[in-house]
């Protein structure tokens, strides 16, 4: 499985991507962000699914870089011919993958901002080709393991946010993620792309290295669950008129 989350705010894109790769009993790491950084041009597309199908994918992906990139003026124009290769690989791989058991599942997150985009896009790319975009009204897509983290997103994410806060909280919703899903881990990559600077910085992180965040997270949640102000549980659930019985043999 993968965890894989795009966020979109007044001030940018946040990206975020673990790196686990499970395949039967074997766990090995493997990169599911692809980066293109040009002036005035630069995009992303992280990739949940078959890893046979993604790295096909991805690979066919790269040609249609090399030989078109610079004709891409608009983001969803990219995404589009992003959607003509899965669409490439589906009609190549579907049928001996279906007949194998398995299912043709490549989703993908493509976010970015090119030169005649007004502002940094995000896009939701299904397995047939399809997309959608990311909108303010939910700034935020997950693919891979969605059930855990999306509830800290729900309650923190705005279009408002600063990236520095969008950040934080989708560590968080990945931390979430990581502590109840063995096939979601670290390496953690992450992209951070600010509206009209047209350069994605990229970062990889260890477990050593945010280990002290994911501690402090759950020492704060421990003391506010001490603090909050939960009067009308106790009171409906702990009377203090209630006198325990002593039973005697």
């Amino acid at each position: 499985m993968t965890y894989c989350l795009g966020i979109k705010t007044n001030e940018g894109l946040v990206g975020l991507a673990d790196t686990r790769i499970t395949s039967g009993s074997e766990t090995t790491t493997s990169k599911k962000v692809y980066t293109v950084n040009k002036p005035k041009h630069s995009f992303f597309i992280m990739t949940s699914g078959l890893r046979s199908v993604r790295d096909k994918a991805i690979t066919y992906f790269n040609e249609v870089i090399e030989e078109e990139d610079d004709s891409f003026d608009k983001l969803y124009k990219a995404a589009n011919k992003f959607s003509e290769q899965v669409k490439r690989v589906a009609k190549e791989d579907r049928a001996n993958l279906e007949e194998s058991g398995f299912k043709f599942n490549l989703y993908a997150i493509v976010g970015g901002q090119l030169q005649r985009d007004e502002e940094p896009k995000l896009f939701l790319l299904y397995p047939e080709g399809n997309w959608i975009e990311v909108g303010y009204s939910t700034p935020f897509v997950i693919i891979g393991n969605t059930g855990f983290g999306h509830p800290i997103l729900r309650r923190s994410i705005t279009c408002n946010e600063t990236l520095e806060y969008a950040l934080r909280s989708a560590f968080l919703s990945f931390d979430a993620t990581r502590l109840s899903a063995n096939d979601v881990g670290y390496p953690l990559d992450t992209v951070i792309l600010r509206k009209d600077t047209y350069k994605i910085i990229e970062h990889r992180f260890d477990e050593k290295e945010l280990e002290h965040i994911s501690e402090y997270w759950n020492e704060s949640l421990r003391n506010s669950i001490n603090h909050m102000p939960a009067d009308a549980l106790d009171q409906a659930l702990f009377p203090t008129d209630i006198t325990p019985i002593k039973l005697t043999s």
